[in-house]
Order: structure tokens, then C-alpha cells, then sequence
């Protein structure tokens, strides 16, 4: 229980290290510097060891069933964290700038369909199992420009991460069982995305 404890807490921090990439984001506009800057939440994320759904998904193949339990409790924290930030910060004088621009972002979403915003959460998917595993493999400063430019891309080419967009939505104040559907497609395709490339690995297609 004490361990379970220490996943939900390191899940929630990880919630709060996304958020606060998509608060920069979100401050700037979505411009292409916020998009950089966003990288700042993965990059806490692995520099403290935090839990994290979308950089744990992808090593599902190399751990057994118990595992699994791991990824729903980081799941939870995740989300925990980013409703969570997304409360408080409304709270701010930032609060209402940040709710019309993710309101903005919620809605395109939203009016997108299901099968776009799952290949989309494929892709993101993709890019956070090669940041998270070049982070680990890469000995030298090249670890951390591996972060930034693989959350810029996924920024940039508009894929869906569905951590951030947890914290987008809160941000907008935005909840229905659509919003529900939708993050649950962000959620499957991310996975699908990740244990992709962890496969690749394991058959020896090295990333």
C-alpha cells in the first residue's frame, strides 16, 4: 500500500509538471516558443523519476501483469494532477486567459472525429516513448535536446497527448461524457502508439 501510495503521489506530481508546460503553452499563444517551452513538464518528469502514463505505457511489454495496476494508479495521479492545477489556476489572474485559450484548443478537439483524434494520439504516442527512451539511454546533454525537440514535434504537428489534454480541459471547465469518450481514445491511441515502437525495439529494430 505504501508503494501504491508513492506511484499515485509521483503520478500526481507528473499531473502537475504537464500542466504547467501547458500553462506556458497555452500563456504564449500556442506559439512555436510555447511549444519548446512545453518540454519543461517532460523534462522534470525525467530528471526526478516521476510517473507519467504516456512514458510508462511503452515498457508494458517488458514487465509483468502487476505492472498494470502501476499504470492505472499513474493514470489516476495524472489526471488528479491536472484537474487539480487546472482548479487552482483558475483561481489566478491568469485564470481567464487561460480558459478562453483552452477552450479554443478543447473545442477543435471536440469537433474533430474519433478515428483522427486516435491516429493523431498514435503518433504522440510514438514521440513520447522515444523521448522517454532516449532520456534513458543517452549519456550526455543530447538526453535532454531528445526531450524538448520530441515535445515540440508533437506539439507542433497538433497529435494528442492525453495528459495535457486532461489539463486543457480543465482549464476550460470542460466535462461530459464526450470529453470522457475522447480522452479514452487519446488514451488508447498513445498506448498503441508506445507499445508500437517498444515492440519494434524488442524485435530488434533499435530506437
Amino acid at each position: 500500500m505504501k508503494e501504491k501510495f508513492r506511484i499515485l503521489l509521483r503520478a500526481i506530481l507528473s499531473g502537475v509538471m504537464i500542466s504547467i508546460g501547458g500553462c506556458v503553452y497555452l500563456m504564449l499563444d500556442r506559439s512555436p516558443l510555447g511549444a519548446f517551452l512545453f518540454g519543461i513538464g517532460l523534462f522534470m518528469i525525467c530528471v526526478h523519476g516521476y510517473n507519467l502514463y504516456t512514458g510508462k505505457i511503452g515498457y508494458l511489454i517488458d514487465n509483468k501483469l502487476g505492472y498494470i495496476i502501476e499504470l492505472i494508479i499513474t493514470l489516476l495521479g495524472n489526471l488528479i494532477g491536472t484537474i487539480m492545477c487546472g482548479y487552482v489556476l483558475s483561481l489566478t489572474r491568469i485564470g481567464e486567459t487561460l480558459n478562453e485559450r483552452a477552450s479554443i484548443i478543447c473545442n477543435i478537439k471536440l469537433n474533430d472525429s474519433v478515428l483522427s483524434i486516435f491516429i493523431l494520439s498514435i503518433f504522440c504516442g510514438i514521440l513520447m516513448y522515444l523521448a522517454v527512451s532516449l532520456f534513458k539511454k543517452i549519456n550526455d546533454f543530447g538526453k535532454y535536446v531528445a526531450v524538448f525537440i520530441c515535445v515540440t514535434v508533437f506539439i507542433l504537428c497538433g497529435f494528442e497527448h492525453c495528459v495535457a489534454n486532461m489539463f486543457y480541459f480543465s482549464a476550460a471547465k470542460m466535462f461530459s461524457w464526450k470529453v470522457v469518450l475522447y480522452l479514452y481514445v487519446m488514451i488508447m491511441g498513445n498506448s498503441v502508439g508506445s507499445i508500437l515502437v517498444a515492440l519494434g525495439n524488442k524485435l530488434g529494430l533499435k530506437f
